[in-house]
């Protein structure tokens, strides 16, 4: 047990599938093993060589023991981890001397989890109780779709405040997806999985002047990412990220990194980065797109350097910056307004979003060379082109 609590890398896989039923158990409630597997863990090539070369029985033993660890290691099947996480939420949900802000933490996990009837399975495929926590649910399984897309939040989110309606809001992306799937590019897969990825600290008003959360969070993104690419090994989906606000920050700061790619960039309300270019950038040429709303102060702001909508970033700038009320002008989809209204079912950039993520970001920049820049709110798509839903021809909240 002592051995396991300071060992790291393959050795801490090792050491841990050793262990009988009370010491993992035991293990399971360190606080040194939770970091390790948390904050420095195995690479996902070696904790998936490692969970592949073990048996059923002792795959079982490390399940039933250990969920904690095994529902949080990047390369362990999503089936396996969605069991695992469930497990550790209902021990914590169960728990009479857990606190008030840890029980409403796990609280607004498990209604993430409740879905209606007809939608995608989610899956709780990341689970930190420490502090204010951390979460990642998906909508779809990520292990056989066509489209994989990580949504990557901003500033102000949190598990406990946040969380049931980030999950939903990947739902309404996944939902406009699945609409879309007429229009798909092929892909290796079927259907399309989307990640509400609440995968590390966000910032509040005590600490927006630093990027030190922001450096975090790209490295928790790069291990998500490296769990997506290891578990379709020979099979890779197209992976999309879309990122808001400070989320964006990261995600720049991430396909920079030289330790992860992407199909295609979304970023929405970016403060910049000091990524200088889309040619720095880990993603498919031509697959970096940009949206800002009409009057979001934070779009275009270059906060923390480069704004990536900037004509010599050398991205696809989505065409919603217009007026503010598309809808009673009878268009189809309306423009979406201020910082957090990027996502909203009916919005042209949720749309334009879900395009992408299926592999058709070239009738989104079809859509913006067709815009006559005039600022009048019309959102220039062709009804037949985009396969409109007849709900998104009403105003809808």
């Amino acid at each position: 047990m002592t051995t396991v609590a300071s060992a790291h890398g393959s050795t801490f896989l090792r050491d841990l599938a050793t262990l009988g039923a009370a010491d993992l158990r035991r293990a399971a409630d360190d606080r040194r093993v939770i970091a390790t597997v948390q904050d420095d863990p195995p690479t996902a090539a070696v904790v998936a060589h490692w969970w592949a070369a073990l048996d059923a029985d002792e795959q079982s033993t490390l399940l039933t023991h250990a969920p904690a660890v095994v529902g949080n290691l990047d390369g362990v099947p999503y089936d396996v981890r969605d069991r695992a996480n469930r497990a550790t939420l209902a021990d914590g949900l169960a728990d009479p001397d857990a606190s008030a802000a840890r029980t409403a933490m796990l609280g607004q996990v498990r209604d993430s989890l409740v879905h209606e009837v007809g939608d995608p399975q989610r899956f709780l495929v990341a689970l930190d109780t420490r502090g204010s926590g951390r979460a990642a649910i998906a909508i779809g399984d990520i292990s056989t779709a066509a489209d994989v897309t990580v949504v990557v939040p901003g500033m102000f989110f949190t598990v406990t405040g946040q969380m049931t309606d980030f999950t939903n809001t990947a739902n309404d992306l996944s939902s406009e997806q699945a609409t879309l799937a007429p229009l798909a590019a092929p892909g290796s897969g079927s259907g399309v999985a989307v990640v509400a990825w609440m995968g590390y600290r966000t910032p509040d008003l005590s600490n927006i002047l630093s990027l030190s959360l922001a450096e975090t969070g790209a490295d928790r993104l790069e291990r998500t990412v490296d769990g997506i690419r290891q578990i379709r090994d020979g099979d890779q989906p197209r992976l999309n990220i879309v990122a808001h606000s400070y989320g964006s920050t990261t995600a720049l700061m991430a396909l920079a990194s030289g330790r992860m790619s992407a199909d295609t960039l979304t970023v929405l309300g970016s403060p910049g980065s000091d990524v200088a270019s889309a040619s720095d950038l880990a993603v498919a040429s031509g697959q970096v797109f940009v949206g800002g709303a009409h009057s979001d102060p934070i779009a275009g702001s270059g906060y923390f350097g480069t704004d990536p909508a900037g004509a010599s970033f050398g991205s696809t700038v989505l065409d919603l910056a217009g007026g503010v009320d598309a809808q009673a002008a009878g268009e189809v989809f309306r423009r979406p307004v201020g910082h957090n209204d990027y996502l909203k079912p009916g919005t042209a950039s949720l749309h334009d979003v879900a395009l992408i993520g299926i592999g058709r970001g070239d009738l989104v920049r079809e859509q913006v060379r067709r815009g006559d820049g005039d600022g009048d709110g019309v959102v220039g798509a062709s009804p037949d082109m985009y396969l409109v839903r007849p709900q998104d021809l009403q105003p809808r909240d």
